[in-house]
Parts: C-alpha cells; sequence; structure tokens
C-alpha cells in the first residue's frame, strides 16, 4: 500500500513553519513535535482509549453530529494524526451519501507521515475514498476556499503559531463554511477543575509515557499543552479574529473539553506576521 501523500510547498517569504514555540513557552518547535508523535504512532490509540476511557470517542460522536458532513462537498481535517475523526465523518456520511449519490471529499492531513501512516492503514478496508495529505498546519497546501468544513481534533495547541493556524484554517474555508475545534479544555468548575488537574499532572503523564513505551515523554507535554492553551473566550476571540463569525462553544464531560463551532465570514484572510517566540 503506497505511502500518505505529501505536498509540502515552501512557504511564501517571510513566512513561519512549524519551527519556534509559541508564546506560552512550550516546546512546540516542528521537529521536536514531529519526531514526538512519530515515536508514539505505533500505541498512540491505545493510549488515547486508556487515558480517556473511550470518553474520546463519544468527543467525535458529538463533533460529526453537531458539524455535520457536506454531502457533495468537501472537508479537510487538519492535524488528523491517526484519523480518528476524518473516520467518523466518513462513517456518518457512508449512508446518506450512498443514498443520494452525493459523497463528500474528505482529506486528513498532518504534519507527521509515521501519524498519517497509521490512519492510513485503519481506514484502508472501508474508506480508501479519504485522501491522506503530509502538509503542515501553518502553510496548508490548499486553494483558497476549498472545502466546506474544516476540523481539528486535539491538534491546535501543537500548532506552533496558533494564529497562524487558524488564519491557514480559515483561507482554506469557503465564505459561509464550517469551523469546528475539539480541543482539551480547563473545567469551569473549582472542584473539578483541581481534580482534573491532578490527574493531568500527577497520572496522565505517568501513564501515557509508561504504555506509549516513549523516551521523548510525549504525555509529559500534553499536560503542560493542556494547561497553556488558550481556552473559552481567549479562543473564540482568536477564531474571530481570523476571519469566523457566529462562534459556539460546547464544554464537553464537564468542560475536559470544549467543541468549539464557527462560521467562516466573507473576504480574503492576511496571515499574521510570524512570530518568533
Amino acid at each position: 500500500m503506497p505511502p500518505a501523500a505529501t505536498i509540502e510547498p515552501s512557504p511564501p517569504a517571510g513566512q513561519a513553519t512549524s519551527r519556534g514555540a509559541d508564546r506560552s513557552g512550550v516546546d512546540k518547535s516542528g521537529d521536536k513535535v514531529r519526531g514526538m508523535f512519530a515515536e508514539i504512532a505505533p500505541r498512540y490509540d491505545l493510549v488515547n482509549r486508556i487515558l480517556s476511557g473511550g470518553i474520546d470517542l463519544w468527543w467525535r460522536h458529538v463533533t460529526v453530529r453537531l458539524a455535520p458532513p457536506p454531502l457533495g462537498g468537501a472537508m479537510l481535517d487538519v492535524c488528523t494524526g491517526t484519523g480518528d475523526l476524518a473516520i467518523a465523518y466518513a462513517d456518518r456520511a457512508a449512508a446518506p451519501a450512498a443514498a443520494q449519490g452525493l459523497v463528500p471529499r474528505i482529506i486528513a492531513s498532518d504534519f507527521c507521515r509515521p501519524m498519517l501512516d497509521r490512519g492510513r492503514d485503519k481506514a484502508a478496508a472501508r474508506h480508501p475514498q479519504i485522501e491522506w495529505i503530509e502538509a503542515d498546519a501553518m502553510a496548508l497546501p490548499f486553494p483558497a476556499a476549498d472545502f466546506d468544513l474544516v476540523t481539528v481534533a486535539f491538534g491546535l495547541r501543537n500548532i506552533a503559531d496558533t494564529r497562524r493556524g487558524l488564519s491557514e484554517m480559515a483561507r482554506v474555508c469557503r465564505p459561509g463554511g464550517t469551523l469546528a475545534i475539539l480541543e482539551f479544555s480547563l473545567p469551569a468548575n473549582r472542584i473539578v477543575r483541581s481534580g482534573y488537574l491532578w490527574y493531568f499532572r500527577n497520572v496522565l503523564p505517568r501513564l501515557g509515557n509508561a504504555v506509549a513505551r516513549n523516551a521523548s515523554d510525549a504525555y509529559t507535554y500534553l499536560n503542560q499543552s493542556v494547561e497553556d492553551f488558550p481556552s473559552g473566550e481567549r479562543l473564540a476571540a482568536l477564531v474571530r479574529s481570523v476571519g469566523f463569525t457566529a462562534v459556539e462553544q460546547h464544554p464537553l464531560t464537564f468542560g475536559i473539553a470544549t467543541l468549539t463551532l464557527a462560521t467562516r465570514c466573507a473576504g480574503p484572510v492576511t496571515s499574521p506576521a510570524p512570530k518568533n517566540g
């Protein structure tokens, strides 16, 4: 079976790539993040199911229900990892697409080839139509306004420059199209938040790193990236600033994850100046 396709054009002059750190201070340089996910790719799905108790599957189900696949249109799943959300969309679209003859184009992109290869292998039997593209989320190799739906699940916080990644998602989303961001968040309730942070800081890193058998402390990074990532109104403001409107936020499971939905405004998107730290 052929490997995932690679489309990596050089970014325009002055445009950042996935190297560098976000203002949070967490090291999200491209080489570090790519290498970390490449190392944990073989056990990534297993660790996710163990650490979440399988609740992440329900979160994706909610995402697909509230931001349904565009029958006869096209969707892009950015930072797809091993493709769980893209596959969930293909599952949801299968019956109506067959009945109406409106098969959506589904593209799953990520800049870590081993993760993409795992996803492609998982989907090969049931959903060979999914296209797997190796690409940097800050320099997406697609034309403007190419997709009716753009999604990202548990990957936005891994992009070195969050605003630049969102700007690229806005650029490739057609006016009137939908953005869906599924991401970890911090619960508003102080008691729930305290227990959640204790688990995230003390149990999840040890268990995740042990099961994943990795030397890069990937699940220590997970804890740090979640705590530093802008959530709630801070994320909503970022989404609006790059060209989206009608932002809705749906807290899931006491707020440990949040689904953010938004509609693409009309008009071009101007990428922000690169940030170097």
